[in-house]
């Protein structure tokens, strides 16, 4: 009996030693981050980009401390012949053909490039993903005219079509009745007519797929309106490559507003820009290296990031990555 009794005292130490496991789910936005953090590269990217913000957003302050303003004219940092001159103490990215401080231009110049990206990147995806919902959803007519509206938009090469649209807004009052005006407002309506077509068609294929899954049934049998069904069971569902092709599609309407500005219609001096100040450089990049080296890096580097941040987000979003 004693041997019994003392069996028993071990297993309630035992017992009182054991600590249960609990198996906690989780949600898909933490299984997102676990993943995402996996990612160095991704990291790395997400960091430099918010400096890139941060530095786009106190450009003014920076530029009072460290240089000068953007648009002011110092004919005496010009040299003798009246050529530019590169880095110094004075100004540390050198100037340009009329004494501009190339520093604080950079810095401006990712304001706008920021700006026209991330508000060109909202309306764009707003468009196609609201377009593409009710193509998707509705089908017949609806969805035979949005698709070939989008058919008819991507017939056209990406850039003769962005230049077209610009050069048309860029003279005299602009175009739309003067609500669009030369400059920045012309390189957003550009890169939106043609932007907004590659995400609607996405949405548009996944519509046609989630409409047939049994949660949409039970929707439709409860008698919820179409429209309560597209923006309350539909789009939520649609978060995870609305995001990837967002941050996909940024460092593109990066590149497509500085090309429009290399080509002398996009953002109108002398509001600096990088595409801008890569088409001044060019005649004088030989000599004026500081010039073409520096905004060029700078749009370089943002591209790259968001490509890296956006290669992170959807290798974070695929399900058939490891936990």
């Amino acid at each position: 009996m004693s041997a019994v009794r003392e069996q028993e005292e071990l297993q309630r130490e035992g017992a009182a030693d054991f600590v249960a496991i609990e198996i906690v789910g989780r949600t898909p936005w933490e299984l997102f981050w676990v993943r995402f953090k996996r990612d160095r590269v991704a990291l790395a990217a997400l960091a430099f980009i918010v400096l890139l913000v941060l530095v786009a957003l106190f450009a003014g302050l920076i530029t009072k401390w460290l240089g000068h303003p953007p648009n002011a004219q110092d004919p005496t940092a010009l040299d003798q012949f009246g050529t530019p001159t590169g880095p110094s103490s004075k100004y540390i990215f050198g100037v340009d053909q009329i004494g501009r401080d190339v520093f604080s231009r950079v810095l401006f110049g990712a304001r706008v490039s920021l700006e026209v990206a991330l508000i060109a990147t909202v309306v764009s995806v707003s468009i196609g993903v609201v377009l593409g919902m009710t193509a998707g959803y509705f089908r017949g007519w609806v969805d035979t005219v949005i698709s070939r509206l989008i058919d008819v938009t991507l017939a056209f090469p990406i850039l003769l079509l962005a230049l077209g649209i610009a050069s048309a807004c860029s003279l005299g009052n602009g175009c739309v009745g003067g609500l669009v005006h030369p400059g920045l407002g012309t390189v957003i309506v550009a890169i939106v007519v043609i932007n907004w077509t590659y995400i609607g068609r996405i949405i548009r294929g996944q519509v046609l797929s989630l409409r047939e899954k049994e949660f949409i049934e039970a929707a439709r049998a409860s008698g919820a309106r179409s429209s309560t069904i597209i923006f309350r069971e539909l789009l939520p569902n649609l978060v995870a490559p609305i995001i990837v092709y967002s941050t996909l599609i940024i460092p593109q309407n990066i590149l497509l507003e500085a090309a429009l500005s290399f080509l002398g219609v996009g953002i109108q001096p002398p509001t600096a820009s990088w595409g801008q100040m890569l088409a001044d450089s060019t005649p004088i990049y030989s000599t004026a290296w500081w010039y073409f080296a520096f905004p060029g890096g700078a749009l370089l580097l943002t591209v790259l990031a968001f490509n890296l941040l956006g290669d992170g987000v959807r290798d974070a979003f695929d399900p058939r990555t490891t936990t």
